[in-house]
């Protein structure tokens, strides 16, 4: 369908919508055909975006769609469908077009679009159109989420969407020529919102527990309410200035009085009282002009110090690839009203939201559920929200999600990957620019809050603020972040406002660091080495053997093997395989092959491991007796390894090469994962302050120190700061001898305000000094102005230069002709896109004897690349970063097919097409939520069959048959989920109290160490807790704690994933049984984790509990109401809420052994009994049954060794061993099945 046409259908289309009469809109009876016609046509729209621009001219939202939605929302369908459109119009131009055009005509089309989005949000400012859009998501929310329908989830998100996409509108700068405190069109905007509500509803959705599914949605449009606005500026809303403020602000204003007072006294000097209208000329001695003569200046002379030969000529284009970054930073003061409304919606977000959505919002980036980028949103949240925070009465507890070691390492990893995107993306540099400058802010607004922490009176928040500051400072990465950042800073890419952020950041950095290292005389910190194995490459020359050498080995073989009697070591004889059944190499190729090992091992003199090699081989091949009959005698042995050894073998070099070959691929792939060496080491600060003085560091400072009229005096003294200990404390003042340096400082001096930089002032007179000093020993130091130096030509300049030669290692030279080849070659081929630049180089010098060493040396000396780490051959391993479709459906197949193997890393890995790293493929069936914890895909170790020697409890096996999950694997689960490194004092105390506990135990039963106990010893102290905690008035929190492990084992059922759950309180009753120290004793026995670290608050219950051990110990919080007969004595005892003493529970282990010893005893052959030393199982005591099981052999001992690993896993519900009461067994109330499989176990023990 052409243009034209087009045109017309939509004129007839829009028609039909209906019109505008004064206030009130009358529709069409096919409006709501001709709304979803528009939809349709939007859907078919070109390149272009014509349809939309025909909208948009015609003005269609404004005059017809809002109209319909603010009069006839009651039409569901007809408001659905206006929804739908409007949020289709409304979508960022830049969403519609993919990128800024760089065609001149869809440019035009692109701004366009972006005018009609301007004129629409003009008329979304409006308190009626928000009171509808406000109204109907507060009827939606109110639906419960049963009888909410997919329509209704559909029109919520639609509706935030569109509110989104209105305040993503950028301002026209054109249109909005605004002073601060005057309303523009966003803040039109935002006072809308807040008159309609719909801010109350954007807090309800943050913080509700059932609408968790909008919450990167919440946070988005929350980060666009906000833009543009200063949270120092927020924070001050409405407040009274302090005499601090003021007396800032009036220092201020008297610094911009005396800059001005300075300029206007200087521009009177310049010139006389007496006004001439005749300028004059004049002649300048010795200044030169084109010819010989010398320039004659037709200016005024108060104008000549401005004088330069550049006057006059065209201005030379610079390239756009060339040009310095600009920055895009805009802030402005909203209206009075607007930023009191903000400030309050800050601290309710502060108060209610903030931790909680940070909290899902994090949860989601992790598990790769938000869209691509969305990490910006939750960098923009934590700088904001913290910096408000910190300046309006600093409360630590308010942003505790995001004040961790984790939120130091989530950016520090963000930072790290916008770093490499924007060496490998060139076309979106700029973009991956701002992203990391947001995660820099992020990182210094968690610093500066950490400077406030320890400014704080309260003496647990400095606590906790020096152990999140001992974790930075003692890991590398946190230390050498900034230096790398400064070190690779590109001004074509990077702003001076990121430049500025990280100066800042670096000496907030190196204050903290220097106060944290002052009082501690011995700062332990991590130091990483990576280690890398240097394969020796070197040919290995086949050496003939000698007739005379091969007699010479023999003689060395036959008396080794006449001396150990032919006998082989066991080692040997399991090591040796000269058949390999999974390799496509021929039998009869192998079968030569081990003849050939075998002769090696003869010529290298190693005996015995060519007789087992022989023997081996002889097993396999027996047929035509090539390497002996199966009879043979030692001495015919010996004859034939002669043989073997003088023989004339072939030897082909096809397989080794093929496998050095793959020796070659495989090492490359495993470059990724090079080894690092990781270990401790003394910090020195000022070791640390020397890594600066580097002219790559110090260039950044002096590019930042050109525009110190605009910095603010904070900026220019973290300059300042940073040159001073460069200067000053290190004494490299040389490492500022540069013309450039010297030509700023002449513009401070030279400045008529500079009393107002009175520091810069000082250290600019400092070094001026210092290198005048220098000048008068060294007559080259005005030569060397012209150049950057190292550290080793600032020694050589202030100490003396060192003669050519000098030195063991000679290094080679290169001519002033060749150095500006290389610089020429370089310039041109490194913006090619080349993966190795060195290796383009090296053919086109004309010096052809160069090596790539030579080359990569000479070029980090001329200061073309900072080091030499950057012209590294790229390998081949590190290429594969993505995965393909088709790779991640063949990774989900792989791990199906051997998810119930052992070794299922390893057998995905041998299957895998596209061949990556370990480490590669674990990250991504992470990241694909196949696997939720890395080991679950460690190799299995088999375990022993039940009932078998292997060393395996009565308990276990008792397990086993019924299906339970056995004790040590609920153990193992349990102590993963531990943080050994945040363990409370509460923790440590009682498990001193276990280990005196465990000392006072007899010897006997210390030396079994039944550390886990039987489980009915366990279940009668948990049901003595929980009638203790029943007495004290607790059975509410006892319910519903119950209630909790059943929701979660439900859940876990239909989701078939499990993720560790916050048991949260939500009533008084509740919170105060979490506070009871015998409430969290229940919670520990019966596997609940208390929190990790002090960052949190609720116990959460484990994601390793499977689904049989919490329905176990809800069931194990509900006691039987009347005890068994057999146990009624010992229920007595347990109701008392006091621990037993040992007397009592020795007499109870007293009884569970004599339960067990009738039991035995019963089953027994009549011989066995005769023979028994007491026929009454009642009379037997616990010294026998030790004895009895001490002649039972190894089989008890190791299964109680095996349990010494093991803690006492409360989630055990088998009740094994619990008999008490009198001798006789048969009024014990227990299951039979239960008792069937105890006999049965002791009968196999008596087989054994």
């Amino acid at each position: 369908m052409d243009l034209y046409m087009m045109n017309c259908e939509l004129l007839a289309t829009c028609s039909a919508l209906g019109y505008l009469e004064g206030d009130i809109y009358h529709r069409e009876p096919d409006c709501l055909e001709s709304v979803k016609d528009l939809i349709r046509y939007l859907r078919h729209e070109d390149d272009t975006r014509d349809i939309r621009q025909q909208l948009g001219a015609a003005q269609i939202l404004q005059n017809d769609l809002l109209p319909i939605i603010t009069q006839h929302g009651q039409d569901k369908a007809l408001f659905d469908a206006c929804i739908r459109l409007m949020v289709n119009l409304t979508q960022p131009a830049l969403l519609c077009f993919g990128k800024i055009p760089d065609d001149p005509t869809f440019r035009h089309h692109f701004l366009q679009v972006v005018s009609y989005l301007q004129a629409y949000k003009e008329a979304f400012a409006s308190e009626k159109v928000f009171g509808v859009l406000s109204e109907t998501l507060y009827n939606l929310l109110q639906l419960d989420w049963e009888a909410r329908q997919e329509e209704d989830n559909l029109l919520i998100e639609r509706i935030i969407l569109l509110v989104r996409n209105v305040l993503h509108v950028p301002a026209d700068p054109y249109e909005e020529k605004n002073v601060d405190d005057d309303a523009s069109v966003h803040d039109k905007l935002l006072w809308a919102v807040h008159l309609s509500g719909f801010d109350d509803l954007l807090k309800f959705l943050a913080c509700a527990q059932t609408e968790q599914q909008w919450s990167m949605h919440v946070l988005e449009v929350i980060s666009l309410m906000f833009r543009d606005q200063d949270p120092e500026v927020l924070a001050n809303a409405g407040q009274t200035r302090s005499a601090q403020q003021k007396q800032k602000d009036a220092q201020e204003l008297e610094a911009l009085r005396a800059k001005e007072q300075a300029e206007k006294h200087c521009r009177s000097m310049q010139r006389g009282s007496r006004h001439s209208r005749f300028r004059g000329s004049y002649v300048v001695e010795g200044l030169k002009s084109i010819g010989e003569k010398d320039v004659i200046f037709h200016q005024g002379l108060h104008n000549f110090k401005n004088y330069s030969h550049d006057v006059g000529k065209a201005v030379r284009r610079v390239p756009k690839r060339k040009q310095m970054a600009k920055d895009t930073e805009t802030k402005r003061r909203s209206a009075l009203n607007v930023r009191l409304f903000l400030r309050e919606f800050c601290m309710d977000f502060l108060e209610n939201c903030y931790n909680h959505l940070m909290y899902l919002v994090k949860e989601n980036l992790l598990r790769e559920q938000a869209q691509q980028h969305d990490e910006t949103y939750y960098l923009w949240a934590l700088n904001f929200f913290m910096a408000f925070n910190r300046l309006n009465g600093f409360q630590p507890d308010l942003v505790s999600e995001t004040l961790s070691i984790r939120a130091f390492h989530f950016i520090e990893k963000n930072i790290t990957n916008y770093y490499e995107m924007m060496l490998t993306d060139r076309k979106e540099a700029t973009s991956w620019s701002r992203r990391m400058h947001l995660a820099l802010k992020a990182y210094q607004e968690l610093l500066m809050t950490l400077s406030e922490m320890d400014r704080s009176k309260d003496e647990s928040v400095r606590q906790s603020s020096n152990v999140i500051k001992s974790n930075i400072f003692y890991m590398m990465e946190y230390r050498e972040i900034f230096l790398t950042l400064l070190r690779k800073f590109d001004e074509r890419t990077q702003p001076r406002s990121f430049l500025r952020d990280l100066v800042e950041s670096t000496h907030l950095f190196l204050r903290m660091l220097e106060r944290f290292c002052k009082g501690r005389n011995n700062l332990m910190v991590q130091k990483k080495r990576v280690k890398r194995k240097k394969k020796n490459r070197k040919k290995q020359t086949v050496q003939e053997n000698t007739p005379e050498a091969l007699e010479e080995a023999w003689q060395v073989v036959s008396q080794d093997l006449r001396a150990a009697s032919f006998q082989i070591p066991s080692s040997l004889t399991e090591g040796a395989v000269p058949f390999d059944a999974a390799s496509d190499t021929p039998l009869e190729e192998q079968r030569t092959e081990a003849m050939v090992r075998i002769q090696d091992a003869l010529i290298g003199r190693q005996g015995p491991e060519a007789l087992s090699l022989l023997r081996a081989a002889r097993d396999v091949w027996p047929e035509g007796d090539v390497f002996g009959a199966a009879d043979v005698e030692p001495d015919e042995e010996l004859d034939l390894l002669k043989q073997v050894l003088f023989a004339n073998l072939p030897r082909s070099t096809a397989p080794e090469m093929a496998m050095e070959e793959e020796d070659e691929i495989e090492e490359e792939e495993e470059e990724e994962l090079e080894s690092v060496r990781v270990s401790e080491t003394e910090f020195n600060f000022l070791d640390f302050i020397k890594r600066f003085a580097s002219p790559n560091i110090v260039r950044p400072y002096v590019l930042l120190l050109r525009s110190y009229s605009q910095n603010t005096p904070h900026t220019n003294h973290c300059v300042a700061r940073m040159l001073h200990r460069v200067a000053v404390d290190l004494k490299m003042e040389a490492l500022l001898f540069q013309l450039s340096v010297f030509c700023l400082f002449n513009k401070i001096l030279a400045d008529p305000a500079a009393m107002a930089y009175k520091e810069l002032v000082t250290f600019a007179k400092y070094v001026l000094n210092r290198f005048f000093a220098t000048a008068a020993k060294n007559n080259k130091a005005y030569v060397e102005l012209l150049f950057w130096k190292n550290v080793g030509a600032v020694r050589e300049m202030t100490e003396g230069y060192s003669k050519d030669g000098d030195g063991a290692n000679k290094k080679a030279r290169w001519t002033e002709e060749e150095e500006e080849e290389l610089r020429r070659l370089y310039e041109e081929h490194k913006d090619s896109g080349v993966p190795d630049i060195v290796e383009t180089l090296l053919p086109l010098l004309s010096n052809t004897n160069r090596t790539r060493r030579q080359v990569v040396a000479q070029m980090v000396v001329m200061g073309l690349v900072d080091s030499v780490k950057d012209l590294k051959k790229p390998k081949k391993g590190t290429r594969i970063v993505l995965w393909t479709e088709e790779q991640e459906e063949e990774l989900q197949m792989l791990f199906e097919e051997h998810s119930n193997s052992d070794d299922i890393l390893g057998n995905i890995m041998k299957r895998l097409t596209a061949k990556r790293s370990r480490a590669r493929v674990m990250d991504k069936l992470l990241s694909l939520g196949l696997v939720g914890d890395r080991k679950e895909l460690y190799k299995k170790r088999r375990r022993q069959a039940p009932g078998k020697s292997g060393g395996m409890t009565e308990e276990e096996f008792f397990a086993d048959l019924s299906g339970a999950p056995r004790e040590d694997d609920l153990e193992r689960g349990d102590d993963e989920e531990e943080d050994d490194e945040f363990s409370d004092e509460e923790e440590e105390g009682e498990s001193e109290k276990e280990q005196e506990v465990e000392r006072r135990v007899s010897p006997t039963q210390n030396k079994k160490r039944r550390s886990k106990g039987s489980s009915g010893e366990r279940n009668v102290n948990l049901e003595n807790m929980v009638r203790s905690l029943q007495q004290e008035g607790l059975s509410g929190p006892l319910l519903w704690l119950q209630n909790r492990l059943n929701k979660t084992a439900d859940d876990r059922g239909d989701q078939g994933a499990s993720h560790a759950v916050a048991l949260v309180p939500l009533t008084e009753e509740n919170e105060d049984a979490m506070e009871n120290r015998g409430f969290q004793k229940l919670l520990k026995k019966v596997g609940i984790r208390p929190p990790a670290n002090e960052q949190e608050t609720f116990w959460r219950i484990p994601a390793t509990m499977s689904i049989y051990q919490l329905r176990t110990a809800a069931e194990s919080l509900c006691p039987p109401a009347e005890p068994a007969a057999g146990v009624e004595e010992q229920g007595e005892q347990s109701e008392s809420p006091e621990p037993q003493d040992e007397a009592t529970s020795h007499e109870h282990r007293a009884q569970a052994l004599r339960a067990l010893l009738l039991a035995r005893n019963r089953k027994r052959p009549s011989e066995d009994t005769a023979e028994s030393p007491s026929a009454d199982p009642a009379s037997a005591n616990v010294e026998e049954w030790g004895a009895g099981e001490a002649r039972n052999g190894g089989k008890r001992s190791r299964a109680l060794d095996s349990d010494d690993e093991n803690d006492e896993d409360p989630s055990s519900k088998m009740e094994v061993g619990n008999e008490t009461g009198a001798g006789d067994s048969d009024s014990e109330k227990h299951s039979a099945p239960a008792k069937r499989r105890r006999h049965r176990v002791l009968s196999d023990d008596e087989e054994d």
